[in-house]
């Protein structure tokens, strides 16, 4: 097994541009600013101890999505510039110092592309500039990345687009665990299979798959053994899903379907064709603004009920119990929340005093629900992961229950008679989705937190 480190030279830096000393290396946002000495600096300084740390002498470089090159203090300094020339003469210069440590290096394709469409990765009709792409460095490798569809034919032509680049592209697909506290093992079962089938009829030698961590990594990475499982059997030739479950059951002592029903708490009503996070964006979303109401069909507590049940009796397991009990737990809370803030504003303008107490006693459930979920997910992070990061889940699911028993107390003074009116509940509902009534009820991937929780800003 090599271990190769995976690190950025260009984009996605939005970390160490928050420190006053690295503020001067950048070209905008999260952008390094090349050309800089200082930046090739820095980076010479992540070659070294890379190179101490590891014996691989391959490193993944990123250089993707930095879709602001050139924009912002490099345009002040040197004024308009070919955007693509800016990309190519700072993957010289990261080419140059990995050659200075006997680095090959691989990076993210999609800024060639996305320089030549005006943004646009998964292009159908690109053409890269000859004069770019014989300027590429011989030590540095092409990724192809994509995790979003599951037509081979669209792998297909984005592979045929990259051969015409460089040769011996990298391919690199997605087991979804970045959206939401739920993995996506149906969607990347189906993505990969897709994917791998293109790769191996293209001669692509090099696969790896990806899992991230956007917007706050909730979802538990073991997760998603199910989908790692099944593409590492595809790799191997192996298409027989019987087969593949009872190698499955026999190495982690879980039945393959079993396992499969982490993906309920994303998935109530929803095909393994498409991506949906409603367990997040309906668990944050707030009981009085409704940023995300215009979701709702109707029926969502239900179906999170009948959820929690499914996964009821995996909680048992010896190994992998823990992770069914938080997402059983989460759909327990979802079987309270999910509607709740519609349920809040019916029962607030019907004005019945009866449905009233009755939403008080529904907010008290939601309260202690949400309390035994975080106590679940806790125990969750901490044996998968160092404590760094869930301070970001103590902010937001604390705030939660918060915000909860601040709407509910609000709720027992109109009860009580010590207000007349919620102003927030007053205000006319927008569809912050943009897609309109036609939209209610369909799969969202909808992974913000900030733009789920206010309209205002944190």
């Amino acid at each position: 097994m090599e271990l190769i480190p995976c690190i950025q030279t260009l984009a996605h830096l939005n970390a160490i541009v928050r420190w006053p000393e690295y503020r001067t290396h950048v070209d905008c946002n999260d952008i390094m600013l090349a050309g800089d000495e200082a930046v090739y600096e820095l980076i010479d300084k992540m070659f070294a101890t890379i190179s101490q740390c590891f014996t691989s002498r391959t490193i993944n470089i990123g250089m993707d999505e930095a879709l602001m090159i050139g924009r912002g203090r490099y345009y002040d300094l040197h004024g308009d510039t070919n955007r693509s020339q800016i990309l190519v003469n700072h993957i010289k210069r990261v080419s140059e110092i990995g050659k200075k440590y006997g680095f090959t290096l691989i990076m993210w394709s999609d800024m060639f592309f996305r320089l030549a469409t005006g943004g646009e990765y998964y292009s159908n009709s690109v053409k890269i500039n000859e004069e770019v792409k014989k300027e590429i460095p011989n030590n540095v490798r092409l990724i192809y990345w994509d995790y979003y569809s599951t037509d081979k034919n669209h792998y297909d032509t984005m592979l045929t687009a990259h051969e015409k680049i460089k040769e011996d592209t990298w391919f690199a697909g997605g087991l979804w665990n970045w959206t939401g506290f739920a993995p996506h093992n149906g969607y990347s079962m189906n993505s990969t299979e897709a994917a791998l089938q293109s790769c191996r009829e293209h001669g692509v030698k090099d696969v790896f798959l990806t899992t991230w961590g956007d917007n706050g990594g909730e979802c538990s990475r073991f997760s998603l053994l199910p989908s790692l499982f099944y593409a590492s059997e595809l790799a191997k030739g192996n298409t027989n899903k019987a087969d593949i479950a009872a190698k499955f059951k026999e190495k982690y002592g879980i039945a393959f379907e079993h396992f499969m029903l982490l993906d309920l708490p994303n998935t109530p009503g929803v095909s393994s064709d498409k991506i949906c996070d409603a367990e997040k964006y309906l668990l944050y979303n707030d009981c009085f603004t409704g940023l995300m109401d215009s979701t709702l069909a109707g029926g969502e507590n239900e179906q999170y009920a009948a959820c929690a049940k499914q996964l009821e009796l995996m909680k048992k397991d010896e190994n992998w119990g823990y992770l069914f009990a938080t997402q059983q737990t989460l759909c327990e809370a979802l079987s309270v929340k999910a509607q709740l803030g519609a349920k809040t504003r019916a029962v607030y303008h019907s004005r019945n005093r009866e449905a009233l107490k009755a939403l008080i006693e529904d907010y008290q459930n939601a309260e202690q629900k949400l309390d035994c979920f975080y106590k679940t997910y806790k125990k969750q992070w901490f044996i998968e992961n160092k404590p760094h990061g869930f301070d970001v889940q103590d902010i937001r699911i604390g705030g939660l229950i918060t915000r909860i028993k601040s709407c509910k107390d609000r709720l027992q003074e109109l009860y009580d008679g010590n207000i007349d009116v919620i102003e927030e509940l007053e205000e006319k509902q927008l569809d912050v989705t943009g897609n309109g009534e036609k939209f209610r009820g369909q799969p969202l991937n909808y992974n913000d937190w900030m733009k789920t929780v206010t309209a205002n800003v944190l």
